[in-house]
């Protein structure tokens, strides 16, 4: 783990976000997610994704239509849809396509390498288990409901270019739901201790 913030690259280009959900999952491994947080940035490179197909996917929010929970997930790609789940954990996802879709791809987990000490007071835990899952994130990042349907281009959340050489990158099905695709839509480092168990 680092913390040379020299390593941050540049903004990723809207047209990455209108793609398909499962190509966007896996073009995500390896960049970094970036917060600012009470005037430092924490985050870290991404290790882990799931991508979620809208209306022809079950168990995607967005399977049934608009709803005021799920309202940001239909906003073009490049913004960000923030949800509470089981009354305590918060999770983020980057929306992908067209407006009006609902299409997305979770966050679930990243090497944490910028602002540890701040994830580390945030989550109340040590290094090792500070971002290796989807609710682990958002304490680390602090990311809640405050943050959902913000801009990845102009708001306190960004995803930057970071270096993909020598990942190597593995598919399987989603964790902890009934695969409704036929399709892996998960993505994740292969041997990366950060990615959830």
């Amino acid at each position: 783990m680092t913390e040379d913030i020299n390593k941050i690259g540049k903004d990723l280009e809207k047209s990455f976000y209108l793609r398909r959900p499962d190509v966007v999952a896996r073009n995500l491994i390896g960049n970094i997610v970036l917060r600012e947080y009470h005037g430092s940035r924490i985050g870290g490179t991404i290790v882990e994704t799931e991508a979620y197909f809208g209306e022809n996917d079950e168990v995607s929010h967005a399977y049934r239509g608009i709803t005021e929970r799920n309202k940001s997930m239909f906003k073009e790609g490049g913004h960000v849809y923030v949800y509470f789940t089981y009354g305590m954990h918060y999770c983020m996802n980057v929306v992908c396509g067209k407006m009006g879709v609902g299409r997305a791809v979770l966050l679930r987990a990243i090497r944490p390498e910028f602002g540890i000490e701040t994830m580390k007071s945030l989550r109340k835990c040590e290094a090792t288990n500070l971002t290796n899952g989807p609710a682990k994130l958002c304490q680390a990042l602090g990311i809640d409901k405050t943050l959902d349907g913000i801009s990845l281009f102009s708001g306190p959340v960004r995803i930057v270019e970071g270096q993909k050489s020598g990942i190597k990158i593995a598919s399987s099905f989603r964790i902890g739901v009934k695969e409704s695709i036929p399709r892996k839509a998960r993505y994740y480092v292969v041997s990366d201790e950060f990615v959830s168990k």
